[in-house]
């Protein structure tokens, strides 16, 4: 039986682990409704941004040249280029290993097929790096600000693979939010660029041809796609991390509650012994 002073470190040191994971669950609450208000005002951008790139393809929908844009090329997937989005910390329940699970289970269906990774985030590039992936670029530190020119970065890097060849397909994975106790798994393929075929072209007045347009306006279309998935990823990481801090806050105080049971009934054991030693020794002198 442990004695009351092991019982009693215990409990402080439980303590203390609970007022970190309370600590943790504030700052993540924090930074949660900053990052909640950044990806409400990003998605009607990206909503009217896939609008203006439907009504100019539909513009330019008659000239021959569309065909021959690189980022529209569509080629048999046999070199498939992931973009993983994943944290750089832990501690967040099972945001990191759902992603990560989820991309396995993506490279696993498509068989024999070549993949490469272009890491966004420390927990995804690190599992992949024991495992030998080929890592093709890797990104931290990206969710801390989520700034569009890390996502520029990212789109400049992996459009020009594209571009140039070197891949069939980019698919991104990442955590869309949906609330504060669920985030989606989503796995979203961005290269080639699809066109929607039900636009109406508007009778705008361009200055320059729609197809020159056009092939200005994808590369910026697969940019604002990364930088939204980016802030849904890193608002998914938010939400996941306070609602994990609070669950080990609730688990800390059942902890405490518990030992504190435990240490009573001990010293309650101990005192009861005492008492029966005394009441032994005074009847053995009578």
């Amino acid at each position: 039986m442990p004695s009351l002073i092991d019982i009693r470190r215990r409990i402080r040191s439980v303590k203390n682990t609970q007022q970190i994971t309370k600590a943790m669950k504030m700052v993540a609450a924090a930074r949660l409704r900053k990052a909640q208000d950044r990806i409400l005002a990003a998605r009607p951008y990206a909503g009217l941004l896939q609008q203006m790139l439907a009504n100019v393809a539909a513009a330019a929908a008659g000239d021959e040249r569309v065909a021959s844009l690189p980022l529209l090329a569509r080629r048999e997937e046999q070199r498939i280029q992931i973009v993983l989005l994943t944290a750089d910390r832990g501690l967040a329940g099972a945001f990191n290993s759902n992603l990560i699970r989820a991309t396995q289970r993506f490279i696993a269906e498509r068989g024999a097929r070549e993949f490469c990774l272009e890491c966004v985030g420390r927990k995804g590039r690190d599992f992949f790096r024991r495992r030998e992936a080929n890592i093709t670029g890797e990104h931290i530190g990206v969710f801390n600000k989520a700034l569009a020119s890390d996502a520029r970065a990212v789109g400049e890097a992996v459009s020009g693979r594209y571009a140039k060849g070197e891949v069939d397909a980019v698919y991104i994975v990442y955590n869309e939010f949906k609330n504060v106790v669920s985030q989606k798994v989503t796995i979203k393929q961005i290269l080639p660029v699809t066109l929607p075929d039900n636009a109406q072209p508007i009778d705008y007045l361009y200055e320059q041809p729609p197809v020159d347009l056009l092939s200005d306006l994808l590369p910026k279309y697969v940019e604002n796609s990364i930088y939204t998935a980016i802030l849904e990823s890193a608002t998914s990481e938010h939400a996941a991390r306070m609602t994990a801090m609070d669950s080990a806050t609730s688990n800390a105080s059942e902890v405490i509650d518990k030992l504190t049971l435990y240490m009573n009934r001990v010293r309650q054991a101990s005192i009861t012994k005492e008492i029966i030693e005394v009441v032994s020794g005074a009847t053995a002198l009578e």
